[in-house]
């Protein structure tokens, strides 16, 4: 699908658990940064970046892991590590580092679109489509994992179509609508060359969920301003009594057209 700013060409191009333990003494609010601090903070998470960006994960690790070390309440540097682990091929330590992420900060829906990544590509849709569900009611305005969710539900359609047809041979729908669903998870074919002879067909790669590279600070909610109490509307006068509409005549049924997966 896409590069590990995407889900779905993801499988093609893809791109934990308890909470981590935590000094007493290290439990600093990120909020409590001096300016100072704020700033050189975010310029190790700049360089950290750039070195992911030039695929030097275990240096941008070792900027992460110092960083973590000093602000271990700031996720931004945990996420960042486990996009670091998940592009170097760690995909266990990544799943990993983002369960330990989301449990100090459960509400945050990237490291649960992330982790459905990460399980799709182990081929555990359930356990992706569970954390999917949970970005979107983390963030019900989460666009990606509505996009990922849907890549989820068609590969879990695809293995179910597959293991009917197996079972079944005289099923001769199931065979249609896997094939149907293969068809929509590849990716876009590339543009036809201009002359000479086809190349050789080769299989396409099934599209892949997206994850994110960017984890967004979640929204402080602002206190509703409380209403003033409503004036008693007026009594309303009765209104006349309707005449009964004459009965509609029936529309004749519609015929249905036959029908013609996302670091």
């Amino acid at each position: 699908m896409r590069t590990i700013v995407l889900f779905l060409a993801a499988l093609a191009a893809l791109h934990a658990l308890p909470a981590l333990g935590q000094a007493d003494n290290a439990l600093t609010d990120p909020r409590e940064f001096s300016e100072p601090a704020r700033k050189a903070y975010a310029q190790s998470l700049k360089e950290a970046r750039a070195l992911l960006a030039g695929k030097k994960y275990d240096e941008a690790i070792a900027i992460l892991d110092k960083l973590h070390t000093e602000r271990p309440r700031e996720p931004q540097a945990w996420f960042l590590k486990g996009l670091a682990l998940a592009d170097s091929g760690k995909t266990d330590a990544a799943i990993t580092t983002y369960q330990a992420v989301l449990g100090d900060y459960p509400e945050l829906p990237e490291p649960h679109n992330n982790l459905a990544v990460l399980y799709a590509q182990k081929g555990q849709y359930g356990l992706a489509r569970d954390e999917l569900e949970a970005a979107i009611n983390a963030a019900p305005d989460y666009v990606i994992a509505y996009e990922n969710l849907g890549d989820i539900y068609a590969r879990l359609a695809a293995v179910n179509y597959e293991k009917a047809a197996t079972r079944d041979a005289r099923n001769k729908t199931a065979p249609v609508k896997l094939k149907l669903v293969r068809e929509v998870l590849a990716p876009p074919a590339a543009p036809a060359a201009a002359a000479g002879p086809p190349p050789a067909a080769t299989p396409a790669a099934a599209a892949t969920p997206a994850p994110t590279t960017t984890l967004a600070p979640a929204p402080t909610a602002t206190p509703a301003p409380v209403a003033p109490a409503a004036t008693p509307a007026p009594a309303a006068t009765p209104a006349p009594a309707a005449t009964p509409a004459p009965a509609a005549t029936p529309a004749p049924a519609a015929t249905a057209p036959a029908a013609p997966p996302s670091n």
